[in-house]
């Protein structure tokens, strides 16, 4: 490949030459030969000028040197310069005929006018019978004078010098042969790969144009933490949060980067570059990029890219503007509490009356005293809804865990809704060690046992079974809470512990409720470092599994 540049380099530098400068290139190798002959002569063949053949040979040379300079070649046709080498040839017969003893055969010299002649455009017929008839019938003088050597030495001398240019006449033509085609089939990888560059180009500029119109920012890495691309949409956003007089293209390391609550600060390693770089896989990852009242809360994401041998390559992070979402959830969360704990005190206030009423019930007729129950029920079972929504509202769970024994609390709550279980004609049943201990905050728990155990009851319609049971894995409590209800699909039971989520199925049968008890349930649990699980089908019933810390207590709370 290196030759064929070089052969590539040469003859493009020939080809930017004049007309005259190229024919002029041709002719010097044959004008320094006889130059060379010429200088020699004095010292080793004196009689050599006083042969009148070689004089007119000397003469006929340096005629065609200056019509290399002369003769306007551009006019003439691509063809017309090889008149030069069909002289030369000429020449060289008479420089041979005229030569003297002692002086080396010159017909070699036929040789270079015949590799004119083969690596010019003339066709393949007329190269080879110049370059075999060419020195032949130049030496035709030479092979009829009298002088040393007989007329059969001279007749084979001739046949092999002109066996000799038509073989290298030959070699020429195959060489040029390759290198033509060697060149064909460059300039058809360039085409193709010129073709591929544009195209690769075009797809380019259409991904850049994809990529800085869309509203998310996306930023991709290699592996070693470099940035290969970073959208304009991310660029405005890095912007926003650069501190007050950086220069442009900061890193992400100098970017004023918070958690969702303005004012803790992001540390390096858990910024979302940074944990892309090493290899993390994330998403829904909230970060505040800026200082208040400007910041902005972005929803952050990161795949790794794997190569052909399933190593790490690289990774895309891509940013979510959430600013909007996340403050609308904040305001609805101040309306939830702020209402909630208004409508605490009347709530209260009404309750404790009617107990006094009821206390006083011997004065009251029946009728009244129903009344009056059914106002307090409502009521407490209103009073009930706002403590949810309150705790609903409030994102922070307090819990205060301590070794306590969960199989009697499972039974505490089985025992308070055994009333409920009866209306409902439900039977409660459970299966624990006694003692089980766990490392848990005992109101939270039974906050969430009765959630899951009222749950069992209500969409249990029509009788039923709702069993608790438990087991020990290691340092974990596995606690089980069994329905034979209606159950869910897998779509619903995905979105269960979604705050105010109700399934199509429980709208449509009136089942009362918010949609609230699984979300406290859910946060309580995993305050204390657990987490739970639900397994449903369709009319099949549902199966609600904690899993609490059984004595180590978790890493903080």
């Amino acid at each position: 490949m290196s030759e064929q540049r070089l052969v590539r380099r040469m003859d493009g530098y020939f080809r930017a030459l004049a007309p005259r400068a190229r024919v002029l290139v041709f002719q010097l190798p044959l004008t320094f030969a006889m130059a060379a002959v010429v200088l020699a002569s004095p010292a080793g063949w004196s009689g050599l000028f006083d042969e009148p053949l070689f004089a007119v040979a000397l003469a006929l040379h340096a005629a065609l040197v200056l019509a290399c300079f002369l003769v306007p070649w551009a006019r003439l046709g691509p063809l017309a310069p090889l008149v030069i080498p069909v002289l030369d040839l000429l020449a060289i017969g008479l420089s041979r005929s005229g030569s003297v003893d002692g002086l080396p055969d010159v017909g070699v010299l036929s040789i270079l006018p015949v590799v004119w002649v083969s690596t010019s455009g003339v066709s393949a017929a007329v190269c080879l019978s110049i370059s075999f008839f060419g020195p032949l019938l130049a030496g035709l003088p030479w092979l009829l004078a009298t002088g040393s050597g007989s007329a059969p030495d001279r007749a084979a001398g001739l046949l092999l010098l002109s066996g000799m240019t038509f073989a290298v006449s030959v070699a020429l033509r195959f060489a040029r042969l390759r290198v033509h085609q060697e060149q064909r089939r460059t300039e058809a990888k360039e085409a193709e790969l010129q073709a591929l560059l544009a195209d690769s180009r075009e797809r380019e500029r259409l991904l850049n144009t994809i990529l800085d119109t869309v509203d998310v920012g996306i930023v991709a890495v290699d592996a070693a933490g470099r940035r290969l691309l970073t959208n304009s949409w991310q660029s405005a956003l890095e912007k926003s949060a650069a501190p007050a007089g950086s220069a442009q293209g900061v890193q992400e390391s100098q970017l004023l980067l918070t958690g969702p609550d303005q004012e803790t600060p992001l540390p390096l390693e858990r910024r979302p570059i940074r944990r892309a770089s090493s290899g993390e896989s994330f998403a829904d990852y909230l970060v505040r990029f800026g200082e208040a009242p400007g910041s902005r809360v972005v929803s952050t994401g990161a795949r790794p890219l794997q190569g052909d041998d399933g190593g790490f390559r690289g990774a895309v992070v891509v940013f979510n503007e959430v600013t909007g979402l996340v403050d609308a959830l904040a305001v609805k969360d101040d309306v939830l509490s702020t209402v909630s704990h208004e409508f605490r005190t009347p709530l209260t206030s009404i309750i404790g009356n009617l107990d006094l009423a009821l206390g006083d019930s011997t004065e009251l007729s029946t009728t009244t005293v129903r009344r009056i129950e059914v106002a307090q029920r409502n009521a407490e079972r209103l009073l009930a809804l706002v403590s949810d929504l309150l705790m609903s509202a409030n994102s922070t769970v307090h819990v205060h865990p301590r070794r306590t024994d969960l199989a009697s609390l499972v039974e505490a709550s089985l025992g308070s809704a055994q009333a409920h279980a009866q209306a409902s004609r439900v039977s409660l049943s459970m299966d624990l060690p006694d003692p089980l201990w766990a490392h848990v905050d005992p109101l939270r728990i039974s906050q969430a046992l009765d959630n899951l155990v009222s749950n069992a009851i209500k969409y249990s319609p029509g009788g039923g079974r709702v069993h608790v049971s438990a087991s020990t894995e290691g340092d974990r409590v596995l606690l089980r809470v069994e329905d034979a209800g209606m159950g869910m699909t897998a779509a619903d039971a995905g979105r269960v512990f979604t705050r105010f989520f109700r399934s199509p199925a429980v709208r449509e049968g009136s089942i009362p409720g918010a949609g609230l008890g699984l979300s406290i349930t859910k946060a309580i649990v995993e305050r204390h470092g657990g987490s739970i699980s639900c397994s449903t089908r369709p009319g099949c019933g549902s199966t609600f599994t904690l899993e609490l810390p059984a004595e180590a207590a978790p890493p903080a709370f």
